[in-house]
């Protein structure tokens, strides 16, 4: 198959379902649910507390991307105009470079027992590791389904906050294809009680961490010469990162730009959006200053590196992933077969989100693109009927102006 499908932006949506129908077949039964069906009020009833409805996301995909060698289309669940075209268009400049190359460090997560009023924290600290293999064989014993696919429990890690006499136990857990919350919080509530008779103290928190800093992914691509050599333009991309390097002020926007595309990806697959944020931002302050999660270099013949590092914590069995039709389809287009795999690619999108934007900036600004692509959200809120935006947004070209007073000014010219 091929990601790269010329003209796809000015096919209808059910033009485009059709070409991707023709790669990952789809059945006519699928190609409806994301149409149409989407989530029942009955299964969102079976999700969540006090349903009442739903609220639809439009579900876009994102083209053009090679990510370890494989073509894959992308779905891209977000409100904001801008950003499936800005992801397409970055990915298309690395696709004869090689496209995405990523690696992980595997599904370790963390969970955290925490400990307090603590006597003699170090001396608890050593009786804890003594009893490292009772507290690893208790806490596998929740979830033997788990041990027997290889995951499980592997180790331990405490810590001494010695000012406040408290003591926090870490238990490692390899979570393979779950994002692992509710097997790790099982872990941890059924192994309190052995800590409180080890540490003759009191267990308060018991609960999983987001910070998953063994669970990390990095990608990276080269991005073909699209400054054609045009040293000023060049020296503008390089020194928007370096800003979002010492500056946070900047690293926030620079960062939200990242998440535009990764929590795009992790909320059409039915991952936990909310983890996987909280988790990037305290990574991207994990060395006291929070900065990029980027990298970015100047390669051979004008070409820029792009490099990204993060914890991502996602899923494909459990929760919203396989509860969810629209996100069990969405983890079929991409033909994801582990975890660590839709982790890579969500990266991927990440970086070619950060690319993209980086690339508006160094050039026509950040507005200009964006106002174009948001410009049939304008037309609306400015009173145009559905048959009239295409129209409205014509004119609005030809001034070559697109903002709301521009928007409602053509609209009330078409309905006098």
């Amino acid at each position: 198959m091929t990601s790269r499908i010329s003209g796809f932006y000015h096919l209808t949506p059910l033009e485009r379902l059709d070409k991707i129908s023709e790669t990952v077949d789809l059945s006519d039964e699928e190609k409806t649910t994301l149409l149409d069906k989407g989530l029942s009020v009955q299964q969102a009833d079976q999700m969540i507390e006090n349903v009442i409805g739903t609220f639809p996301i439009p579900l876009g995909i994102a083209v053009n991307f090679k990510v370890n060698g494989e073509d894959v289309f992308i779905p891209m669940a977000t409100e904001e105009a801008s950003v499936v075209a800005a992801a397409s268009n970055a990915a298309k400049l690395t696709y004869q470079t090689g496209g995405f190359t990523t690696s992980t460090t595997g599904s370790i997560m963390r969970g955290q027992i925490q400990i307090i009023n603590v006597k003699n924290p170090y001396h608890t600290l050593a009786k804890i590791y003594e009893k490292k293999e009772d507290i690893i064989q208790l806490c596998n014993e929740q979830d033997q389904t788990l041990v027997a696919l290889g995951g499980g429990a592997k180790d331990i890690e405490v810590f001494v906050l010695e000012k406040n006499k408290m003591v926090v136990v870490h238990v490692l857990v390899d979570t393979r294809d779950a994002m692992g919350a509710n097997a790790v919080n099982t872990m941890l509530e059924a192994v309190a009680p052995l800590i409180e008779e080890i540490s003759k103290a009191e267990v308060v928190l018991r609960i999983l961490s987001n910070l998953a800093d063994k669970r990390i992914v990095r990608a990276r691509a080269t991005f073909e010469n699209l400054f054609n050599n045009k040293k000023d333009e060049v020296e503008r991309f390089l020194s928007a990162y370096k800003l979002a390097m010492i500056d946070p002020y900047r690293a926030a926007t620079h960062n939200k730009g990242i998440m535009n595309g990764i929590s795009a990806v992790a909320l059409a697959t039915g991952n936990d959006t909310r983890a996987i944020e909280a988790g990037a931002h305290a990574y991207a302050a994990s060395s006291g200053v929070y900065r990029s999660l980027s990298h970015w270099e100047l390669g051979d013949d004008g070409h820029i590196i792009g490099t990204i590092e993060l914890p991502l914590v996602v899923g494909i069995v459990g929760g919203a992933t396989q509860t969810h039709p629209v996100a069990k389809l969405a983890l079929k287009l991409m033909k994801i077969k582990s975890a660590e795999q839709l982790a890579g690619i969500i990266a991927a999108t990440g970086l070619a989100q950060n690319f993209a934007a980086l690339r508006a900036l160094a050039t026509d600004g950040i507005q200009k693109g964006h106002m174009k692509l948001h410009a049939r959200n304008m037309a609306l809120m400015a009173g145009a009927k559905m048959e009239q935006v295409d129209k409205v947004i014509q004119q609005a070209a030809e001034k070559e102006t697109f903002n709301f007073d521009t928007m409602k000014e053509i609209v009330e010219s078409q309905q006098n």
